[in-house]
């Protein structure tokens, strides 16, 4: 993980420890940055989850990857008991001072300290990629959810206009790294996620990492041209 006196970063190899100190390291700020960093956008996309999830007031949903918990509050508005995980301390440190009527508590999305079957319903957001095992990551989240339960990723993905995967390319390289430092409380990280978010898997081959996972009727849908996309799944 390389240093600078601005903060950290953690290696395109996602080791737990350096990816959960790159995160406490931003965690005051995050939430302001990823909505000037995706020009208001992510509230949409937390809408469209929680929808995804098709979710019903009684049933148990799973936010794994939670971090400050703003997304599993999006998802307790469905009448659902909803729950967070989040590999950082700090992050959650920084959710329960934000929000202290959402249960959140540490968990590795590799060794969720659940029981089989407890969830009705679990999603990761803007966290699968930053696991250094995907597709343990996807039997993990299989194993908490009962049969028949659902699951949604929602995760940064490839546009699918060419002009337009241009232009976000070049934005994602060079000028999200800029704006971060104007807004960030460790803008070192957004390297990293820039350049995770450009490595990561494509709709089709992330679609066929979730069927092999223990997960049946696999579909995606696009949001904002591709730039991000659900991916919906049940548990076979």
């Amino acid at each position: 993980m390389s240093r600078t006196p601005q903060g950290q970063r953690a290696s395109l190899d996602k080791q737990p420890h350096e990816v959960a100190a790159m995160f406490d390291g931003v965690a005051a700020r995050y939430d302001l940055t990823n909505t000037v960093l995706s020009f208001g956008r992510d509230r949409f996309w937390r809408r469209a989850t929680r929808a995804a999830l098709d979710l019903r007031p009684g049933d148990r949903v799973l936010d794994v990857g939670a971090g400050t918990g703003v997304s599993t509050e999006e998802l307790a508005h469905s009448g659902a008991y909803a729950v967070g995980a989040d590999l950082s301390l700090g992050m959650l440190h920084a959710g329960k001072h934000t929000r202290p009527h959402v249960p959140l508590l540490a968990g590795d999305a590799l060794r969720l300290p659940f029981a089989d079957a407890s969830f009705d319903a679990v999603t990761i957001s803007f966290a699968l990629r930053n696991v250094n095992d995907t597709d343990a990551a996807l039997v993990e989240l299989a194993r908490v959810t009962r049969p028949g339960g659902r699951l949604v990723v929602c995760e940064f993905s490839t546009p699918v206009n060419s002009a337009f995967r241009t232009v976000y390319l070049s934005y994602l390289m060079r000028s999200l790294p800029s704006v971060a430092r104007a807004v960030s409380s460790n803008p070192d990280a957004y390297a990293y996620l820039a350049e995770s978010i450009r490595a990561w898997p494509d709709q089709p081959a992330l679609a066929a990492r979730v069927a092999a996972s223990g997960w049946g009727r696999v579909a995606w849908r696009n949001l904002t041209g591709g730039v991000v996309a659900l991916h919906r799944a049940v548990r076979t």
